[in-house]
């Protein structure tokens, strides 16, 4: 190879890297890549959390506007699990969790029926 190829190579090169870099800006400047700054464009729909149960369903945390949405999906349908207005999200779940501890309380004391058994004894 001789000079030329090598000096055509490199012009080449940068060409595709130059090209790679614009239509990566482009793509952020309409928003379909990389993260939108507030002064861009302001998202009124986003995903807060996601997270698996097991391999077929899964628990998805939506926020619009000022609500948040919690959404069962799985393979035999999608469920909206709650829905309430985002500041009160977070005492909701924190609420629903501690009645799971009850329930779990329930169980492992081995009543299946979910009566409660007084453990404490005064």
């Amino acid at each position: 190879m001789d000079l030329d190829q090598y000096i055509r190579f490199v012009v080449a090169l940068l060409f595709v890297i130059a090209l790679i870099v614009a239509v990566a800006w482009l793509m952020r400047r309409i928003g379909l890549g990389g993260v939108a700054t507030g002064a861009v464009r302001h998202r009124r729909l986003s995903v807060v959390e996601v997270m698996a149960i097991d391999a077929k369903r899964r628990l998805v945390l939506i926020r619009k506007d000022d609500r948040e949405h919690l959404i069962l999906l799985s393979s035999s349908g999608d469920q909206v699990v709650e829905s309430t207005a985002a500041q009160d999200f977070h005492a909701a779940l924190h609420a629903h969790h501690s009645g799971e501890s009850h329930s779990a309380a329930h169980l492992e004391t081995g009543n299946a029926a979910g009566e409660r058994k007084d453990t404490h004894t005064s």
